[in-house]
């Protein structure tokens, strides 16, 4: 037999060819790591044969778990406080006054509420006539209010009704006593005397307003119009006569207005008990409505409850609206239906 010369390795020389898997040097296995990933060589600077768990020179040895670093406090209760903390103290919530959230007011088709104001409208027949009333609640006296006809005072300055309470942001309004048709007579508005003039009727009834929404009947032969005004009133108007004072009829069954017909459109106002109002408008000169006497308005002002009760401008003037709408028929001759332009309204102001 021949024998193959082969080197003769010694037994160190051999564990040194030796890959730590046991692996053949000689060989490259199938998952052996590519030329540029750095095989198991210890590092130059890692200590040889060092035990697998010696800490690095740059890490330090293992410590206790609950060990603190030296540069961290110990643990302390989850309930302490850092030093520059101050401890928990009660937090106080400041007094902050609640905003009171604005009424939404409810309306239907005849009545009207938003906490201070109340509104109804109810319809009559009585004596031929179609019949309007108001019944009026306030608790705030300066929701009762007067316009004048182009803002402005003067005998030619002429509005509808209507058209006065749009432009003043009115609930409700009725027409007032027509200042500009006569040259004489007290006026008084918003708290301003427009006209001194004493009336050339020597039983001229006045109705005078104060600000604390009462009412008064006067005769201008009695007071000049700055005494009036020094007793605190806001408003005068120049019509009449009163209807109805201190719950009693003030006018006879023959009293009339001048240049009236016996029987005609009417509007009047009234006050039932403090700030409980009775505004009232009677269509008349139509086939359906023949219209009211002075005594018969004064009598329905006096059946529907009033202590004070006072006539206003009638005939074409005699106008009701609430809420946009004109609710009765005005006329001056009864042949068109149509708001007759005047020089001022009484008014529910929002």
């Amino acid at each position: 037999a021949f024998v193959i010369p082969r080197d003769i390795l010694s037994i160190d020389e051999i564990a040194e060819a030796v890959s730590p898997e046991g692996e053949s040097v000689g060989g490259e296995a199938a998952d052996a790591p590519i030329d540029d990933e750095p095989t198991n060589v210890p590092l130059e600077s890692e200590p040889e044969d060092a035990p697998a768990d010696t800490p690095l020179d740059d890490e330090p040895a293992d410590e206790p778990a609950d060990a603190t670093l030296e540069n961290e406090p110990a643990d302390e209760p989850a309930d302490a406080t850092l030093e520059n903390e101050p401890a928990d103290e009660p937090i106080e919530i400041p007094d902050v006054e609640p905003t009171e959230e604005p009424v939404v007011p409810i309306v239907t088709d005849n009545s009207y509420f938003d906490g201070d104001v109340s509104i109804e409208i109810s319809y009559m027949r009585t004596l031929d006539t179609d019949v309007y009333i108001a019944d009026v609640s306030l608790s705030d006296p300066s929701r009762l209010r007067t316009a004048l006809a182009g803002d402005a005072f003067g005998r030619n300055l002429t509005e509808t009704t209507s058209s006065i309470a749009e432009r003043n942001d009115a609930i409700f309004a009725v027409n007032g006593d027509y200042y500009g048709f006569r040259s004489t007579g007290y006026v008084m508005r918003g708290g301003y005397l427009y006209r001194d003039v004493i009336s050339k009727d020597p039983e001229q009834e006045d109705l005078v307003l104060y600000d604390d929404g009462s009412f008064k009947i006067i005769r201008e032969a009695d007071m000049t119009a700055q005494e009036i005004a020094d007793t605190g009133a806001t408003d005068i108007f120049s019509f009449g006569p009163g209807l109805v004072m201190d719950g009693e009829i003030s006018v006879t069954r023959d009293d009339e207005v001048e240049r009236a017909q016996v029987t005609n459109p009417r509007t009047a106002i009234g006050v039932i008990s403090p700030l409980h109002y009775l505004f009232v408008v009677s269509d008349g000169r139509t086939d359906e409505s023949i219209g009211l006497s002075l005594y018969e308005l004064a009598e329905l002002m006096k059946e529907l409850g009033c202590t004070t009760a006072y006539n206003l401008d009638g005939g074409g003037s005699s106008t009701i609206w609430f809420n946009g709408q004109v609710l009765n028929r005005p006329t001056t001759f009864g042949d068109e239906i149509t708001e007759r332009s005047i020089s001022d309204i009484v008014y529910i102001g929002k």
